[in-house]
């Protein structure tokens, strides 16, 4: 088969997924005009396009590791101290985008995320005197403190554009911009640095972001009123609530006393070690270990299976659950469970990396779900920045553990290229599986409760 051809059928693969999924979402009728519903189309598809632009700027440096520019130690290093700035800064931006909304958040983040990528870039492509290594312990948890901005911006705006029925759906669509970032990051980036020197891996996300974020100054707006539609009340947490808007730590304890806020955001903490484990190593995984296919395609396969995990956990919430996310959260949990489980028993057989892609439809479907729709849920829509950051902020907590511990323990040198010598990469992501798994039966029955009127 031709090269080009089977370089486009991925793509064509991934176009049909997507193509299908979304003339498969459901249509809930809240009595939404078609030029509300088509304003919200402008509104979310340039909001979701820079956060998925923002996700091929965090995970560049993945794809730039393959190189041979680090260690896994020292990217694991690296990635520690990113994830766990970015989780550290939801507390200070989650509050900021409650106070000053999401349209100025999502510029924040592009524009900031962009400006740290070309640093990245120039450090590698100019001789500064910097080492890369402390260069770099600087500049990603800068662009990790941007980026941090995204998450809380595109639940903050779409917390009053969507109501709560309809927010399984978008869990979905969350989970779709999701897939499309690690898309972009890792199909993408593979060819960059194949054919490119390096440095452009960092380079062109940058420019990327800096033209979306000049469509999301026009296009993207807070409330339906600021685009010439009526506000209307969402049925989440914050309806009912026309009191005065609750200081920071005020929300922050409120938050902390719900107990289904605090098991999401423990969920959460479990997704971001599983997603970061699969995410990041896999690719690495597949790469010394010869399975071609995988490396090549990875960016793809993790689209696919993230967009079907996505809308999956989001149409059985709304359609059969009633809008409980914690069923969706139960069923995914377990099939994470049983595809870790199954690929540390197969580890040897070839292509075994390819088990794993069910993994990642369990745990973006899961994060779609309670991330992007259960924080609108319980954080309400004047509360949604905090709600996300509490709970996107454990995400990488999670994400930074593993960073820090898998950098330690797997393989280097001639050893890496047995794929026994990594079982212990799966051994140790798999009890955290379990554990997400019991902490989601939790919230089997959990739904939001809207204020009492004053």
């Amino acid at each position: 088969m031709p090269d080009a051809v089977q370089q486009f059928l991925p793509i064509l693969g991934l176009l049909v997924v997507v193509t299908f999924v979304i003339r498969r979402l459901p249509r809930i009728d809240l009595g939404h005009t078609d030029a509300y519903r088509r304003r919200r189309i402008l509104n979310w598809l340039p909001l979701g396009l820079t956060y998925a632009f923002l996700y091929m700027g965090r995970y560049n440096i993945n794809v730039a590791k393959v190189t041979g520019i680090m260690t896994k130690e020292e990217l694991g290093t690296i990635t520690f101290f990113g994830t766990t700035t970015y989780a550290i800064a939801f507390l200070i931006n989650g509050p900021i985008a409650d106070r000053f909304g999401g349209r100025k958040t999502i510029l924040a983040a592009a524009i900031g995320a962009a400006i740290a990528n070309l640093a990245m870039g120039i450090v590698l492509h100019v001789d500064t005197g910097l080492k890369l290594v402390p260069a770099y312990k600087f500049l990603y948890p800068l662009n990790m403190y941007f980026q941090s901005f995204g998450a809380v911006a595109i639940v903050k705006v779409n917390a009053s554009w969507f109501h709560v029925r309809e927010r399984g759906v978008f869990g979905g669509i969350f989970g779709i911009l999701i897939s499309l970032g690690l898309y972009f990051a890792y199909d993408w980036g593979t060819p960059i640095v194949t054919h490119l020197p390096v440095q452009w891996v960092f380079f062109i996300p940058a420019i990327i972001l800096i033209g979306f974020a000049t469509l999301d100054y026009f296009l993207v707006f807070d409330l339906p009123s600021q685009a010439g539609h009526k506000d209307f009340d969402t049925g989440d947490a914050s309806s009912g609530d026309d009191g005065p808007r609750l200081s920071v730590f005020s929300v922050i304890a409120k938050m902390l006393s719900n107990p289904v806020i605090v098991t999401i955001a423990l969920i959460e903490m479990c997704s971001g070690f599983i997603r970061g484990s699969v995410m990041k190593w896999g690719y690495v995984f597949a790469h010394e270990t010869g399975q071609s296919f995988a490396t090549a395609h990875w960016g793809v396969l993790l689209c696919a299976a993230g967009i079907l995990g996505g809308v999956f956990a989001g149409t059985i919430s709304d359609r059969v659950f009633q809008s409980r996310r914690g069923p969706s959260a139960v069923i995914l949990y377990a099939l994470c469970v049983l595809t870790l489980a199954g690929t540390a028993a197969f580890i040897g057989v070839s292509q075994s990396v390819l088990i794993l892609i069910l993994c990642i439809l369990s745990v973006i479907g899961v994060h779609g779900m309670l991330s992007g729709t259960a924080s609108m849920d319980f954080g309400g829509s004047k509360n949604a920045g905090v709600a996300v950051g509490l709970i996107d902020g454990m995400v990488y907590l999670g994400f930074g553990m593993q960073s820090l511990i898998m950098g330690k323990v797997l393989p280097e040198g001639p050893e890496q290229v047995d794929p026994a010598n990594w079982r212990i990469w799966l051994l140790i992501t798999l009890p955290v599986a379990v554990i997400g798994l019991f902490l989601s039966l939790r919230i089997w029955n959990a739904k939001p409760k809207p204020e009492a009127p004053g």
